[in-house]
């Protein structure tokens, strides 16, 4: 088994927390290290600096193991805060399909071995289940499953609410090894075909999807040989396979790569595998997020409340036990309500966290202590 971390993605939904500069993949959120170091140090299980993975860590992985793929811009600082690891670096950001692909092409890797490709900014609770579900998967369902050989396989999470901000897995009714929809659990995945991905829904879809056997989040975590890949882009998405693989031969890769279509792996591979019975998947419940909105980040935090960004030039009211977070010449402040909000660059309105004032102003802090030092 190895890793792809895919550390991509602006974090809009975090301004002005987030930025061009650095997206939310290099914020220390919760504590001193960033979500993409999080990210390592989970997969390791709490190896030394050097070395291998803890015994009874649930994986075996070596941060040789391991490699962030990211665009050039942002290579120095996954060098600086995981100098270790490999990176793989993009011209320029093109989405998960041609991220993936270029993995795929440009590690030396046996072709029946497993990949595995993470986000990097996502973090999770029960740390060593997530490590005996992903060795679970490799070793049940990423080699074969359902009769199918070198299959696609998407971990999704266990649904339990109605979200709107997330797109859905959809399974097929048979299970591994049960003739029902309730099929048996390892390590705490339950595995069933995908028949398809729903993008986010309505309200009243996600209530009807929030009671359905099986139905999962879409937490963009796939497994797969890299030979699996590999054949799946050449099926269904040969015109990213062939641009990546020519630019990567090619060496310079700055002018080709530009050209290359950018879309997500799901829209260009999984969907149209899934409806020709090529991908499955597994639902697990390890306590995920993926801070993708401040509301989110709060609720990580432990901070009751709800949060949006307030666009440039967008007006808003912060009520009286609201908190305000904006950049004045480049520093993160933080103010109380009641206020107007009008500002030429994205603030933050935190409804009802101004009892959390101390935990926000913590996490401003830590945010503009790491900005200074890089």
């Amino acid at each position: 088994m190895y890793i792809v971390i895919l550390a991509g993605g602006g974090g809009t939904r975090l301004w002005p927390l987030s930025t061009p500069e650095r997206p939310k993949p290099f914020l220390p959120l919760l504590g001193p290290e960033s979500l993409l170091e999080g990210t390592v140090r989970r997969l390791l299980g709490g190896s030394t600096p050097g070395g291998s993975a803890v015994s009874g860590s649930g994986l075996e992985l070596r941060e040789a193991d391991i490699t962030v793929v990211a665009a050039r811009r942002y290579a120095p600082l996954v060098r600086a805060c995981l100098p270790r690891v490999a990176v793989l670096e993009e011209p320029t950001g093109r989405n998960t399909a041609a991220a993936i692909a270029l993995a795929t092409v440009a590690l030396d890797r046996p072709d029946d071995e497993v990949m595995v490709v993470l986000p990097a900014d996502q973090v999770i609770a029960d740390e060593p289940q997530f490590r005996r579900v992903l060795r679970a998967a490799e070793q049940g369902i990423a080699r074969e499953a359902f009769g199918i050989v070198d299959p696609l396989a998407t971990l999704g999470i266990e649904v339990s609410r109605p979200a709107t901000e997330y797109g859905y897995l959809l399974p097929a009714e048979r299970t591994v090894g049960a003739a029902s929809s309730a099929g048996p659990v390892i390590e705490g995945l339950r595995a069933y075909p995908l028949r398809a991905f729903e993008e986010k829904p309505s309200r009243e879809r996600a209530l009807v999807l929030c009671g359905a056997p099986g139905v999962a989040w879409n937490a963009g975590i796939f497994l797969w040989r890299r030979r699996a890949i590999r054949a799946a882009l050449a099926a269904f998405a040969p015109d990213i396979l062939d641009a990546v693989g020519q630019a990567h031969a090619a060496g310079p890769i700055e002018a080709t790569y530009q050209t290359i279509r950018a879309t997500s792996i799901d829209y260009a591979v999984l969907e149209p595998a899934a409806a020709a019975g090529r991908v499955v998947m597994g639902a697990m419940n390890v306590g995920w997020s993926d801070l993708g909105s401040w509301t989110a980040l709060l609720e990580a935090l432990g901070v009751a409340g709800s949060g949006r960004v307030v666009q440039a030039d967008e007006e808003a009211q912060a009520g009286p036990n609201d908190l305000v977070v904006r950049r004045v010449d480049g520093r993160l402040v933080h103010s109380v309500g009641p206020c107007r909000i009008l500002s030429p660059s994205p603030s933050a309105l935190l409804a009802s966290a101004r009892p959390a004032e101390a935990i926000v102003a913590s996490l401003l802090q830590r945010v503009a202590q790491q900005e200074m030092r890089s």
